[in-house]
């Protein structure tokens, strides 16, 4: 299915009432989907989010829409990233956080088109490299990363590739 003639892709303005209200309802979206652990954001969450990105100024986000009046349009993606460092490459680079496409527009280009204005941004702060996490069982957002040009990343392929860990602290 093609993508409307007025898809708009913008860095989000965290002061912007519309936008801030796209960004947390489609996180909670994608929070209550499998591939986002199947739960809703709480109301903490809903409630600070937006106040806490725009607090940190290696934070920033892209929302997609499907029309060309942003105020009015529908919220159809979003991408939330955060600026880290690369010891090795002495630059910043970008972590890819939240990838977001509501499921009516998923499969028509959208994550593509937000991708690509992240790595616009993550440019302009000259940044070397894009990162981001996936679930090995994400089978349409591993191909679309790799299609999009992202790779598993390894050192030495003696080492193998690295893998994503966590620890939640109390």
């Amino acid at each position: 299915m093609p993508l409307s003639a007025a898809f708009t892709v913008v860095k989000v303005d965290y002061a912007n009432p519309t936008h801030a209200q796209a960004l947390v309802t489609l996180l909670d979206a994608y929070a209550r989907d499998p591939a986002g652990g199947g739960e809703p954001l709480s109301d903490f969450t809903k409630a600070n989010l937006v106040r806490e990105l725009a607090a940190r100024p290696q934070a920033f986000s892209v929302l997609a829409f499907d029309g060309a009046d942003v105020e009015s349009a529908s919220p159809v993606g979003l991408v939330n990233c955060i600026e880290g460092f690369s010891t090795f490459a002495c630059r910043p680079l970008v972590n890819v956080h939240d990838v977001v496409v509501a499921a009516s527009h998923r499969g028509r280009g959208v994550a593509a088109q937000m991708l690509a204005e992240v790595e616009r941004i993550a440019r302009g702060r000259g940044a070397c490299k894009l990162t981001l996490e996936v679930l090995s069982g994400n089978d349409g957002a591993r191909r679309l990363y790799e299609r999009v040009g992202f790779a598993g990343y390894q050192l030495d392929p003696a080492m193998g590739q690295a893998q994503f860990l966590q620890k939640w602290l109390a």
